[in-house]
């Protein structure tokens, strides 16, 4: 009786697969719009290689069908591309960006130029990113929402880049990381608080309110201090877990979730306490904030931007960056990289997060590198970019892995970044949406 048992099985599991094969044959030669090959694509969610991949992508950019490339076959109407003897993965997914920001101009030299200048220099950004294989991006915040005319420009094809979840304004407390703090009150109008700040709950929630209204799809808050602003130290808590939880709460009522800069102890367990979906930066982490972490029923992401101190020490001096600023880098650099690997250990859920701004966005791949030397394996660290990212981003049904219905956004590398990380480095080959935009076969 058992062995008929497994031989119908067997026989079922044969059946199944000869239909889904024959199906995505006769989606291709039919209305599906483009096929994409290679050697082999990462399946990110069993965290294996699959071979010889045919993936079929319908008119609106979203995969309809994965076949073996050996057998099916594809009508003449159906466009090839053909990324060769390469390695697939899905495109990656930066969840910490401020695209609006180049890297290379520092402190005071912003002065220099116009308000729309930066605006303008997210265009380059966005397109360095999608070039980088960041096909989705997480922009937590910027002045004039530039991150959301750039999304707009980018989906009315005014402009090229990747997908963007825009924050518009980040929120903050008067005097505070997101806050301006550069300069003296008589460049200020008299009471006159900037967008984004509060300090009040009631004050707090409105914001949140008017940067949905805007246009925003994620709510950024700025719990702690920060390296890169005047007058404010890193471990400092600055936004209460009270207000940090009615901008959680008001955030989730509309649909939205929320990302918290909180680099001190006291702000990274206030806003896990408060319901904040992700926690960026988390240098100064706790053996009770990792608990904590672990133990909320709700989820909380861990985003750690352990890269770019590379860059803000070598370059920053020269590009204008304070030396205060410079000083608090290098305070937090290390712990900050430390207290990842005791995360990853512990288990608590990652997401790549590389604050490309303090960095060149072209270069963020290099983040890849040191998450494995801290504590990742290639594996964890790609999936921190796709899987886990998505899910983060509450867009499982579009983005993050290479699966029937999700977006075609797909990057191939020459090597296998399983065994080698580092070839994210240097992307090969970048589709978003089923359209290549970047190398070829």
């Amino acid at each position: 009786m058992q062995s008929s048992v497994k031989f119908g099985t067997f026989l079922r599991g044969i059946a199944f697969g000869a239909a889904a094969l024959l199906g995505a044959s006769v989606q291709a030669q039919g209305s599906g719009s483009t096929v994409i090959t290679a050697a082999r694509y990462i399946d990110v969610l069993i965290g294996k290689t699959v071979d010889y991949p045919a993936i079929f992508v319908g008119a609106d950019g979203r995969i309809t069908g994965i076949a073996d490339a050996r057998t099916v076959r594809w009508g003449a109407d159906v466009k090839h591309i053909d990324l060769g003897d390469r390695t697939l993965l899905p495109g990656l997914i930066d969840m910490h960006v401020h695209l609006d920001g180049p890297a290379d101009i520092g402190g005071y030299n912003g002065l220099e130029f116009t308000d729309s200048f930066w605006g303008m220099t997210a265009v380059k950004n966005a397109r360095d990113m999608l070039d980088a294989g960041f096909t989705t991006v997480r922009n937590v915040g910027s002045d004039n929402r530039n991150d959301i005319g750039l999304k707009q420009a980018i989906e009315a094809g005014y402009a090229v880049g990747p997908r963007i979840v825009p924050a518009g304004y980040a929120l903050g407390a008067t005097g505070g990381h997101c806050d301006s703090t550069y300069f003296p009150p008589s460049f200020e109008k008299p009471d006159a608080k900037l967008e984004g700040i509060g300090d009040t709950p009631d004050e707090l929630r409105y914001q949140v309110r008017r940067q949905r209204k805007y246009g925003a799809e994620v709510i950024k808050v700025c719990a702690t201090g920060g390296v890169f602003s005047r007058n404010t130290e890193p471990g400092q808590l600055q936004v209460p877990e009270n207000e940090l939880k009615a901008i959680a709460d008001e955030a989730h009522q509309w649909g939205l979730r929320v990302a918290a800069h909180a680099h001190g102890t006291s702000g990274i367990k206030a806003a896990i306490a408060a319901g904040i979906d992700t926690i960026e930066h988390v240098s100064l982490l706790d053996d009770e904030g990792i608990r904590m972490a672990l133990a909320r029923k709700q989820p909380v992401w861990f985003a750690m931007d352990i890269y770019n101190t590379e860059y803000t020490q070598a370059e920053g001096a020269k590009n204008g960056v304070l030396e205060d600023n410079l000083r608090k880098d290098r305070e937090i650099a290390q712990i900050q990289r430390d207290n990842f690997r005791k995360a990853v250990k512990a288990g608590v859920p990652m997401v790549f997060a590389s604050d490309a701004g303090v960095m060149p966005h072209g270069q963020v791949g290099g983040q890849f590198r040191v998450m494995v030397e801290y504590g990742m394996t290639p594996l964890q660290a790609i999936q921190a970019a796709t899987k886990v990212a998505a899910e983060a981003l509450d867009r499982e049904k579009d983005v993050g892995v290479i699966a029937v219905g999700r977006y075609a956004d797909i990057i191939a590398v020459d090597g296998d970044p399983l065994a080698n990380v580092r070839e994210l480095e240097s992307v090969d080959a970048v589709v978003k949406g089923g359209v290549l935009v970047k190398g070829g076969g």
